[in-house]
């Protein structure tokens, strides 16, 4: 049995949170710095954007054509509600895409970041 909406908003938000109290900042003055992260962090063809688009409301897809679902949880409520799920993500990605582990305040900007957007019309 999944978690109701609500409830799975307040796990991504209490994640969040989590990470930007280890970082020792407020969640909320990180969105900036979490969308500049998503669509500029990385080097090369090694981009969040390459695989989950510019638009992460929408769906994306591997390198190999799997189908990745939205990365914001107004349009995926499922996102950042499983914490072993999110740090397995962050660890493969951060490494694929910034050739190192990302901080806890990374993490809680770009998830606070994508916790701003609402989905498209």
């Amino acid at each position: 049995m999944g978690l109701g909406l609500a409830a799975q908003a307040d796990e991504a938000a209490s994640l969040r949170d989590a990470y930007a109290a280890r970082a020792g900042v407020s969640a909320a003055t990180l969105i900036p710095e979490g969308e500049q992260l998503f669509r500029a962090g990385g080097t090369g063809e090694r981009h969040c954007t390459a695989c989950h688009t510019d638009d992460p409301t929408q769906d994306g897809k591997t390198r190999v054509g799997k189908r990745i679902a939205p990365m914001a949880p107004a349009a995926n409520p499922a996102r950042f509600t499983d914490p072993a799920k999110v740090e397995k993500w962050f660890g493969r990605n951060c490494k694929d895409v910034l050739a190192r582990a990302c901080s806890d305040r990374e993490k809680a900007a770009v998830i606070a970041w994508l916790m701003s957007l609402e989905t498209r019309k």
